[in-house]
């Protein structure tokens, strides 16, 4: 597991707020955060540290954040902040900008600079999701002044690289369970290209990239293409470079450099087998033939199937989906 999670219930009642806000403050710049529901408060947060990036999800009550110029001159640990939301809506009002964001919206604010984060209605019980990230200045290779003119902006989650890096936040909170404490620096690695990309393609300031970061973002967004077509027989090679404008040889250099070697059909084999893993496990798909299981994640159906099945994990995929669902009853 990555990180440190907080619930609320685990807390009694009159310190709920109190400790949730001091965990907050080790993860953000100082600022006075209040909520009108203080008295009986609720939320939950997981704090990941992925090398020298903070990422925390959260669901929280309507909270207030107001980092003054007193607080930005006490204490400037020159840091971005980047919010994204998922459910409910925030206003934010920042270097003279103000907007208000709502589901799959982003923003970024600079430490070096007061903020006020608000609810749109103090008095609202409806609970706010989102996943929060801060990381240092230092690490983009775009100049303050270029990244001034996206902040307090709101931004799109859903088109582009707005799209892979909420992918990628989002799955990082569903995958936390499972993720070991020594994968942290290299998911921050990503988190941090995927960020210099997502600014860079904003600002069409890819040119201030690094060929690596180029090549890694490239590689995220084929792999994130491969993901969401995986069902399509068709999917091969020639089809993936053809869909993101390269040649054939540029797409097999890449997954050799970005992927430990692995070929990309063998990625694609390995992403459908896991899907069908899941399928197979799963006691609400019972009753599903395995060949349905296994045309859903493109696979050949048959023999064929049950041949490639066995040679990677050792079974059939009826032996495997008896044994998965024994362990479950």
């Amino acid at each position: 597991m990555i990180g440190t999670v907080f619930r609320s219930d685990d807390v009694p009642v009159e310190n709920r707020f109190d400790y949730w806000s001091e965990l907050v403050h080790r993860a953000i710049a100082p600022s006075h955060i209040t909520s009108a529901h203080a008295a009986d408060f609720w939320a939950e947060q997981r704090l990941m540290e992925l090398g020298p990036v903070m990422v925390w999800p959260v669901s929280v009550l309507p909270s207030r954040f107001r980092r003054t110029e007193k607080l930005v001159r006490q204490s400037d640990p020159e840091m971005y902040h980047l919010s994204l939301v998922l459910g409910g809506g925030l206003g934010l009002d920042h270097i003279g900008r103000t907007d208000v964001y709502g589901p799959r919206d982003l923003w970024v604010t600079d430490t070096s600079e007061p903020y006020e984060v608000r609810p749109p209605n103090d008095g609202d019980r409806r609970v706010i999701t989102g996943v929060a990230v801060d990381f240092p200045k230092a690490l983009l290779p775009l100049s303050p002044d270029r990244i001034r003119a996206l902040l307090g902006r709101r931004l799109s989650g859903q088109e582009g690289t707005g799209a892979l890096l909420t992918g990628f936040l989002t799955g990082l909170d569903q995958q936390a369970d499972s993720l070991r404490p020594s994968d942290a620096p290299r998911l921050g690695s990503v988190l941090i290209d995927l960020l210099a990309a997502w600014f860079a393609q904003v600002l069409d300031a890819e040119d201030a990239l690094s060929p690596e970061t180029r090549h890694r973002t490239m590689t995220a967004h084929i792999r994130a293409f491969i993901r969401q077509n995986l069902h399509d027989p068709e999917l091969t090679p020639p089809v993936i470079a053809a869909a993101h404008h390269i040649s054939l040889s540029y797409l097999h250099r890449l997954f050799q450099e970005q992927g430990r070697g692995e070929t990309v059909a063998a990625w694609i084999r390995a992403r459908r087998l896991e899907g069908a893993c899941r399928d197979l496990a799963d006691p609400a798909l019972r009753a599903t033939p395995v060949h349905t299981i296994a045309a859903r994640w493109g696979l050949p159906p048959g023999s064929a199937f049950t041949r490639v099945f066995r040679t990677a994990y050792g079974l059939s995929p009826m032996e495997y989906r008896h044994q998965a669902l024994s362990v479950r009853e």
